[in-house]
């Protein structure tokens, strides 16, 4: 494993002083439970600690990019950017599930790429180099790998809101979901939906829930529209 977590290094570009921190924030409570190991060794305290640390830099970072935006505007922005999608959306990025420490039977039923799982690891990494580096080697990880592409992710994120948003200008007519199929056993299932406007098909989404399968199709649709402007 530790062989592994080098190359976790290598892809954040960040090498560890003491690499047992690296090591406790890959480390899920099915992993320790299965150890019989203590459950303070787990993650969770590093995610505790990473989510404060996260949630001070994307603060100041949305005071100083935004002068104008009002407080409530702060707020609502600041949760969009650091919620358990968006923060799972940037874990894929440096593939941080392929890193992970799972029981036996998180890894049967598909924890590497479970939201939940990987947003909560991510936040544990974030915790870990604050405590490994300070407070500026954090600040670089967070600009470097969660602070990045805000616009896409705000719009994949409000994809639905957007979607609406826009045919409803446009007088497009009605938008429905409709699930087309699904795939893969039911601990790791994938499902499809498709996405119609006015009753003519505009995009195709595929998640791990029936929720982020629409959010993917909304995505695809308004991509979609805004090329025939």
């Amino acid at each position: 494993m530790t062989e592994k977590l080098k190359e976790l290094e290598a892809r954040i570009g960040y090498t560890f002083r003491d690499f047992s921190l690296l090591e406790r924030a890959m480390m899920h409570s099915s992993y320790t439970n299965e150890k019989n190991l203590p459950k303070y060794e787990c993650n969770e305290r590093l995610e505790f600690l990473g989510d404060a640390v996260l949630e001070l830099i994307s603060s100041e970072f949305l005071f100083r990019e935004s002068p104008h935006m009002p407080e409530g505007e702060l707020t609502k922005t600041r949760a969009s950017m650091v919620c358990e999608p968006s923060l799972a959306m940037c874990a894929r990025d440096i593939g941080l599930g392929n890193y992970l420490l799972l029981g036996k039977g998180e890894e049967a039923t598909g924890g590497r790429l479970r939201d939940s799982v990987t947003s909560d690891a991510l936040e544990a990494l974030i915790g870990a180099v604050y405590l490994d580096g300070g407070f500026t080697s954090a600040k670089e990880f967070i600009h470097r790998f969660v602070l990045t592409d805000l616009e896409d992710k705000k719009l994949f994120y409000d994809s639905k809101t957007i979607l609406q948003e826009m045919v409803q200008a446009q007088k497009s007519g009605e938008i429905s979901y409709g699930l087309i199929r699904e795939e893969g056993p039911d601990h790791s299932k994938s499902f499809f939906v498709e996405v119609r406007i006015g009753g003519k098909s505009f995009g195709e989404g595929r998640g791990r829930s029936k929720k982020a399968a629409e959010q993917q199709a909304a995505y695809e649709a308004i991509l979609k529209l805004r090329k025939q402007r």
